[in-house]
C-alpha cells in the first residue's frame, strides 16, 4: 500500500537512532521530506540525512534540546524555510532513568519528564500553532504501554508516557476543527540500541509477555507511524495503538 506522502514536511525528534531513525527513513520512502532532531549523535543524524538525500528528498539535521522552546520554535522555522511547509510531527525522542520510588532523585524524575513530556509539549505546541492555521496537519507522539499499565522501577518514565497519552487526547480534542490528526503509539518492547542495556532476565520476562513470540522491530513501528502520517488514517484521532505482540494483554 502506497502512503502519498509526496513533498510533505516532516519533523521527527530522536530522529537520529532506533525507532526514531527507521520513522525518518520510512517518512522519506514514502515522499516526504524529513528533519530529524537530535541532541549527541552528530555522526548518525548525518547519516540518516545522507540516507533521505539519496532517496532524492530534502533532509535536516538540526541539533537540539527538545526541552527547549525556543529551540522547537528555531526548528520549525528552519523547516518551514528549507522545506518550503510543515504537515507532519512524529514526537520520539525520550530518556529512561530508573529507580524505585524510594530512590529516585528529584534530578532523575525531572530530568524524564523533561524531555519526555516537555518536549512533547514544546513540539506539539509548536505544530499545533502551525497547522490550525493551515487548516491541516498529523501529530504522531510515541509513548509506551507502561504508560498505559506502568512498570515496576520507571515511575518517572510511567508517567511521562501517560502525561503524552493525556496530552494526545486532549490536543486531539483542540485540534480536530481544524484538520489535524493528533495519536498515540505505544509500542512494547522494540529492537533498539536503548534495549541491548536492559538485564537478560528483563529482556525474557518481557518475551514472555508477547503472544507473537518475539519483539518488535522499529520498521514495524515506523510502518504504523508512516500511516497514521497520511490521509488514508483522517478519520482516525485521539487514539493510543499499541504495537506490542500482546505484550499488553
Amino acid at each position: 500500500m502506497k502512503l502519498d506522502l509526496e513533498g510533505k514536511g516532516a519533523i521527527v525528534t530522536g530522529g537520529s537512532l532506533g525507532i526514531g531513525r527507521a520513522i525518518a527513513l520510512e517518512l522519506a520512502r514514502e515522499g516526504a521530506n524529513v528533519a530529524v532532531n537530535y541532541r549527541r549523535h552528530d555522526d548518525e543524524a548525518k547519516a540518516v540525512v545522507a540516507e533521505i538525500e539519496e532517496m532524492g528528498r530534502k533532509a535536516l539535521a538540526v541539533k537540539a534540546d527538545v526541552s527547549s522552546y525556543a529551540d522547537a520554535e528555531a526548528m520549525v522555522a528552519k523547516v518551514r524555510e528549507t522545506f518550503g511547509r510543515y504537515d507532519i510531527l512524529v514526537c520520539n525522542a525520550g530518556i529512561t532513568w530508573d529507580g524505585v520510588i524510594w530512590k529516585m532523585t528529584e534530578e532523575q524524575w525531572d530530568a524524564v519528564i523533561n524531555v519526555n513530556l516537555k518536549g512533547y509539549f514544546n513540539y506539539n505546541k509548536t505544530a499545533a500553532l502551525h497547522f490550525k492555521d493551515q487548516k491541516y496537519g498529523k501529530i504522531v507522539n510515541i509513548s509506551s504501554i507502561n504508560g498505559m499499565r506502568g512498570k515496576f522501577a520507571q515511575a518517572n518514565y510511567a508517567a511521562s508516557k501517560g502525561g503524552e497519552i493525556a496530552m494526545t487526547k486532549s490536543l486531539a480534542k483542540e485540534l480536530g476543527k481544524f484538520n489535524v490528526n493528533v495519536n498515540a503509539v505505544a509500542p512494547g518492547m522494540v529492537l533498539t540500541e536503548m534495549m541491548e542495556k536492559i538485564a537478560p532476565e528483563f529482556k525474557d520476562a518481557a518475551l514472555a509477555e508477547t503472544v507473537v513470540g518475539r519483539f518488535a522491530t522499529p520498521e514495524d513501528v515506523a510502518h504504523l507511524v508512516c500511516f497514521l502520517c497520511s490521509d488514508r488514517s483522517w478519520h482516525i484521532t485521539g487514539e493510543v495503538i499499541k504495537i506490542d505482540g500482546g505484550q499488553y494483554i
